[in-house]
């Protein structure tokens, strides 16, 4: 009796795998494809500092738009007076020298960009610009209103999220706007007040998706998401600033690497409709690493970098 259910088992077990990988390979057995209203290749990073500072409206307009960027990715927070400002950090000590929050300031006390600042994920590289002002994300949507745009919700304020929530229907842009956050909780409250706009994997999600991917299960899984945006962890080896040190060891970096980078997910999911951005390619070799994976969509702090190595597609 043992023996035999001994045997009933390795059958039970090689039938799930055999299942498990042809639905792998054949997602759309299962599911129906995710069918999105932009497509995007070509992602300007939030800190864009390849060649100017920040997010403002002449670097979107010079140094992304204009070069062939295909979808803006940037950072918000709250003024204390409601406006919804492009800033990665909370504090602007780092990019301002002043050890000040946004939150605390109306937009009209908001200090100016520092004149110089180092590119995060290349370190020893620099950026200047001319116009230092930090920008709103109503002059972005304004200035862009076609332009696919990834907004991370960097504070889990209910005003943060209903103000940015009001601008994309304000603007009509809710199937080209894209929540994003690090947080599930963020996530969850920006799906609740608009559920309408697309969204990324969370961090949390992001480790579901590998666990699943690695038991078997992710074929048989429905997915809500529409953006899975992951690091090309080989970066870190540049020493990237304003990272914790074991990230940037070879042996941790090249770890993660070999543990998330998989052809077979990335291929996957791609396969079901989702987009799958790779970040933060400051190098050549960067961008098409990512695209030999299979990622349908590359981040960058360098826009021109972006459209030497993904050429613009022409349309009849």
């Amino acid at each position: 009796v043992r023996t035999c259910t001994y045997i009933l088992f390795l059958i039970l077990l090689m039938l799930y795998v055999l299942v498990s990988v042809c639905l792998l390979k054949n997602p759309l057995i299962l599911h129906k494809k995710k069918h999105q209203a932009f497509h995007s290749r070509r992602i300007a990073c939030r800190k864009m500092r390849g060649a100017f500072i920040k997010p403002q409206h002449p670097v979107f307009s010079h140094s992304a738009v204009s070069l062939g960027a295909e979808m803006l990715e940037l950072d918000c927070h709250l003024t204390k007076d409601g406006h919804v400002v492009v800033s990665h950090d909370a504090n602007l000590k780092r990019q301002t020298g002043y050890d000040i929050e946004v939150s605390s300031l109306n937009v009209q006390d908001l200090p100016l960009y520092r004149e110089k600042l180092e590119v995060t994920f290349y370190a020893g590289r620099y950026s200047t610009g001319e116009d230092r002002k930090l920008a709103l994300l109503e002059d972005v949507f304004r200035k862009f209103p076609n332009m696919p745009v990834n907004v991370e919700v960097k504070e889990e304020k209910s005003l943060l999220i209903k103000n940015i929530s009001y601008l994309a229907i304000k603007y009509k842009r809710e199937d080209i706007t894209v929540w994003a956050s690090e947080s599930s909780s963020i996530i969850a409250k920006c799906r609740k007040e608009n559920p309408r706009m697309p969204y990324m994997f969370s961090y949390r999600r992001g480790f579901l998706l590998l666990l699943l991917f690695y038991t078997g299960l992710l074929p048989f899984v429905p997915l809500g998401e529409s953006l899975l945006q992951c690091y090309l962890f080989s970066v870190f080896n540049r020493s990237a600033v304003c990272l914790p040190f074991f990230f940037i060891q070879d042996s941790y970096s090249s770890h993660l690497n070999r543990l998330t980078m998989k052809k077979a997910l990335i291929s996957h999911l791609v396969k079901r409709g989702f987009q799958v951005q790779l970040f933060v390619c400051n190098e050549e070799s960067d961008v098409k690493k990512a695209l030999a994976l299979g990622a349908t969509g590359v981040m960058s702090d360098y826009p021109s970098l972006l459209s030497k190595v993904i050429p613009l597609e022409r349309t009849e």
